[in-house]
């Protein structure tokens, strides 16, 4: 479905439901804080190393590995993400890390269509 001009949709993230943009301007999967902890990750021991930019500006980030991440029937296994630091990001983003790996990404006005 559309949010403020980017398609939102649902990815089941190491057997969690998360509700995740559609951003084909972030490099990688980044994952909320909140959604961390969602997924049992504990984000209060990763390891913010790598600075991110957000559109709220600069943001310490965690570099992490997911298990599964799905979309529908399209399904990766042990994709790099990211974890932004508590209260830097607004909304998960399903970025380029697992967007790339596609056949087809078509984006109309009304409509997302994801082909592996």
């Amino acid at each position: 479905k559309m949010l403020n001009g980017h398609f939102e949709t649902t990815a089941t993230v190491d057997g969690k439901d998360i509700s995740m943009l559609v951003d084909t301007g972030a490099s990688s999967i980044a994952l909320t804080y909140e959604d961390a902890e969602k997924i049992r990750l504990d984000p209060a021991n990763l390891n913010y190393i790598v600075t991110v930019m957000t559109a709220n500006g600069r943001a310490q980030a965690a570099p992490v590995m997911l298990q599964e991440i799905s979309i529908g029937p399209i399904t990766r296994r042990n994709i790099g993400a990211t974890v932004a630091a508590e209260g830097k990001l607004d909304q998960s983003l399903l970025g380029m890390s697992f967007l790339s790996t596609l056949e087809m990404l078509q984006m109309r006005t009304d409509e997302l269509r994801l082909r592996d």
